[in-house]
């Protein structure tokens, strides 16, 4: 998969071994290699982004739906 094909839910998935990466800069566009900062809670992953091109600091949280949280197997 290419950067061109990714939707925002490609960003983050609920598996907490994955962290994204390359995101844009919401203020400048360019990429930052990673977050400062990544909070779990029940349903949520929060993560805080530094861009240190232009020093604009902002939060993404992704939210999963409830079917995701349910699991498969026992």
């Amino acid at each position: 998969m290419t950067r061109q094909d990714m939707t925002r839910q490609d960003l983050a998935r609920q598996d907490f071994g994955y962290m994204p990466r390359e995101n844009p800069c919401a203020q400048c566009g360019k990429p930052i290699s990673r977050p400062d900062w990544v909070e779990h809670s029940e349903g949520r992953t929060s993560y805080l982004w530094n861009c240190r091109t232009c020093n604009y600091r902002f939060q993404a949280i992704a939210i999963y739906d409830v079917a995701q949280l349910t699991p498969l197997a026992a």
